[in-house]
C-alpha cells in the first residue's frame, strides 16, 4: 500500500509501459554522465584555465602598480595587452550598485566567477553576460582598471556540445528502440484485440506471428476459438433435429386433441391436456430462442441506439402496453456497432418481464464516459439483491420475488438478456428502482 499512488502514475497500456520501461534507464544514465562529467571534468578544466589567468592578471596588476604615475602605467599596459591578448581601460568606471553577472545557464561561469575572486586585489565585478567575453574590473594604485579577454582563455570553449551529443544519440537510440518494441508488442495487442472482439461475438481472422511464447499463446487462442465455435454449432444442430423431433409429436397430439369428441365429462380432461401440450410448445420455443441467442449467428453493424429503443417502446405502446419512454437520445446521434437483432430481444425480453411482474415499464438511455446505460425499470416487487445473480441463471424462476401464477414465463427472460449484454462486452446489472420502487435492469454496454 506504500506505493499505492505510484500505480496510478503508471501508464495503462502495453505501449506506455513499453515506453517507460525503454526511456527510464536512458534518460537516468544520460543525467548520470552528465552531471558527473561536468562536475569532474568541465568544472576542473575550467579552475585550471581560469588560474592561469589569474597569473597574467596579476602581472598587469604589478605592472600597474609599480609604474611611477598613471602615464606609465598606461604605456606599459598597451605594451603588455598586445601580446597577452588582454584588453584593459585604467582608469575605468564603475556602477557602484553593479555585481557580478552571468547567463543564468553558464554553469562554467560560477566557477570562473569563484576563482577571479581570488585575486590578491579584490574584484569589484565581473560580467559574463557576453558569452564570448570575460570583464572584469579591478582596484589598483592607479585607479579602478578595467580587464577584458577572450572567455575561450578562462573555461572550455561550447560545454554544452556533449549534452546535446548526448542528447541526440539518445533520441535516435530511443526511436530505434522503440520501432523494434513496438514490432513486438503488435502480435501482443493484435492477439489482445481478437480475444476481446470474440467475448462481443465477433469472430475476427487472426494471423500467429511475434516471438515464441506469442505465438504459442495465439495458437492456443486459435484452439480455444475453433472449440467453441464447434461446441456451438453442434449443440445448435442437435438443438435443431430435437425442435423438429420434438413438434412433430405436439403437432399430432394437438391435432388429436382438437378431433376428440368433446362431452361434459371429458371437456375438462381434453382442456387440460391442450393447456398440457401449448405449456410443451412454449418451453421448447424459449429454450431454442436461448441456444440462437448462444450460437451468436448474426455479425454486428452499426446501430442507431435512440432509434432502436425508440422502437422498442413504440412497439409495446401500439400492443396497448403502458411502456413509457424517458431519456432517449435523438435519432442519428448515438451510434454503436453491435447486433441490433440481439440487443432489441434483449431489450424486448426486459420490457415483457417489467410489464409481467410490474404492470408498467420506464426505459430510459444515458451516457456516461465511455459506456451506454439502457434502463428498464417497473413498480413490480423486484428481487432481493441476494437472489439477484441467480436471477441471471437460465430457467430459474424467483417464486417468492416474482409470482409466476402472473405470467407463463420459464425463467430465460433475464438470462437471455444477460447472455446478448455479455457477448457485447457489457454487463446485465441488476437493482431497486429509485422513481419505481420495483426493479432496474440496466444493460451497460462499451462505446
Amino acid at each position: 500500500m506504500k506505493f499505492h499512488w505510484l500505480k496510478q502514475l503508471m501508464p495503462r497500456g502495453l505501449y506506455g509501459r513499453g515506453a517507460l520501461i525503454l526511456l527510464l534507464p536512458i534518460v537516468t544514465i544520460q543525467l548520470v554522465v552528465s552531471v558527473v562529467f561536468i562536475q569532474r571534468h568541465f568544472e576542473r578544466v575550467t579552475e585550471q584555465m581560469t588560474g592561469s589567468m589569474l597569473l597574467e592578471i596579476d602581472l598587469m596588476i604589478d605592472t600597474v602598480d609599480d609604474a611611477v604615475d598613471l602615464g606609465e602605467a598606461q604605456t606599459k599596459l598597451s605594451a603588455l595587452g598586445k601580446p597577452l591578448q588582454i584588453r584593459t581601460d585604467l582608469p575605468a568606471v564603475l556602477d557602484e550598485t553593479r555585481g557580478d553577472h552571468r547567463r543564468f545557464y553558464d554553469l562554467t561561469g560560477l566557477v570562473v566567477m569563484d576563482v577571479l575572486h581570488q585575486l590578491v586585489r579584490p574584484v569589484q565585478a565581473i560580467d559574463l553576460t557576453d558569452g564570448d567575453r570575460v570583464v572584469l574590473w579591478v582596484m589598483t594604485d592607479k585607479g579602478l582598471m578595467k580587464i577584458d579577454f577572450a572567455r575561450g582563455r578562462a573555461s572550455a570553449s561550447n560545454p554544452h556540445q556533449l549534452l546535446v551529443l548526448m542528447m541526440v544519440v539518445g533520441l535516435l537510440m530511443s526511436v530505434i528502440a522503440y520501432l523494434f518494441l513496438r514490432n513486438q508488442l503488435k502480435p501482443i495487442r493484435h492477439l489482445s484485440m481478437m480475444a476481446e472482439a470474440f467475448g462481443r461475438g465477433q469472430s475476427v481472422p487472426y494471423r500467429i506471428s511475434g516471438a515464441t511464447e506469442v505465438r504459442s499463446a495465439g495458437a492456443a487462442f486459435l484452439d480455444m476459438r475453433n472449440r467453441i465455435e464447434r461446441h456451438i454449432e453442434q449443440r445448435t444442430m442437435m438443438l435443431s433435429a430435437i425442435s423438429h423431433d420434438l413438434r412433430t409429436p405436439l403437432t399430432r397430439l394437438r391435432l388429436g386433441l382438437s378431433m376428440l369428441p368433446r362431452n361434459e365429462e371429458d371437456a375438462k380432461d381434453i382442456e387440460d391436456m391442450e393447456m398440457d401440450v401449448a405449456e410443451m410448445g412454449r418451453l421448447i420455443d424459449a429454450f431454442l430462442e436461448f441456444s440462437r441467442n448462444q450460437a451468436q449467428a448474426s455479425a454486428p453493424d452499426d446501430t442507431d441506439i435512440g432509434a432502436l429503443v425508440r422502437d422498442a417502446v413504440q412497439y409495446a405502446q401500439r400492443s396497448g402496453k403502458p411502456v413509457i419512454l424517458g431519456n432517449c437520445p435523438p435519432d442519428g446521434e448515438v451510434i454503436v456497432k453491435l447486433r441490433s437483432e440481439a440487443i432489441r430481444r434483449a431489450l424486448d425480453n426486459l420490457i415483457g418481464n417489467a410489464l409481467r411482474y410490474g404492470g408498467q415499464a420506464e426505459v430510459t438511455v444515458t451516457l456516461g464516459g465511455k459506456v451506454l446505460k439502457i434502463s428498464v425499470e417497473d413498480p413490480g416487487p423486484g428481487i432481493p439483491p441476494e437472489r439477484r445473480d441467480e436471477a441471471l441463471r437460465p430457467f430459474t424462476r424467483l417464486d417468492p420475488a416474482r409470482n409466476q401464477d402472473l405470467g407463463q414465463g420459464v425463467g430465460l427472460g433475464l438470462s437471455i438478456a444477460s447472455d446478448i449484454v455479455r457477448a457485447h462486452g457489457g454487463s446485465l446489472n441488476l437493482r431497486k428502482s429509485e422513481s419505481l420502487g420495483g426493479l432496474q435492469a440496466e444493460i451497460v454496454l462499451p462505446l
